[in-house]
């Protein structure tokens, strides 16, 4: 088992930036890729950006290529995702994931990922 817990979340102006991290415990000896999703109210849950173990291949979703990057350091078992000139879109709960079963490639695909954190509200004003 692994467990995820998400942190960073908050309230900020359009334009401004928040740094969420996604700390891993429990069966970290595993390698795992990781994602991070998001699901704003009345909408289903959807891919934000991806990494791969030992964070060489990363992806994301082309509404966030340029102002979102996800990171994470290989001898850590923390995930980051920096977001930069948010915009009230990308309000929402963020939700990072695990995907043991795929090390080294990403999916967009949440059905992929069998572990998940609590979530963080991301909440961005006009």
């Amino acid at each position: 088992q692994v467990q995820l817990i998400e942190s960073g979340g908050g309230l900020v102006q359009a334009g401004g930036s928040l740094r969420l991290s996604c700390a891993a415990s429990g069966r970290t000896s595993r390698r795992y890729s990781m994602g991070w999703f998001r699901q704003a109210p009345g909408k289903e849950r959807e891919f934000v950006a991806a990494i791969t173990w030992g964070g060489k291949t990363t992806y994301s979703t082309d509404s966030v290529k340029d102002r979102f990057t996800i990171s994470r350091v290989f001898t850590e078992t923390t995930v980051h995702l920096q977001m930069n000139s948010l915009k009230p879109e990308d309000t929402g709960v963020y939700y990072c994931a695990a995907d043991p079963s795929r090390p080294y490639s990403n999916s967009i695909s949440a059905a992929s990922y069998n572990y998940w954190g609590q979530g963080t509200q991301v909440t961005v004003s006009s």
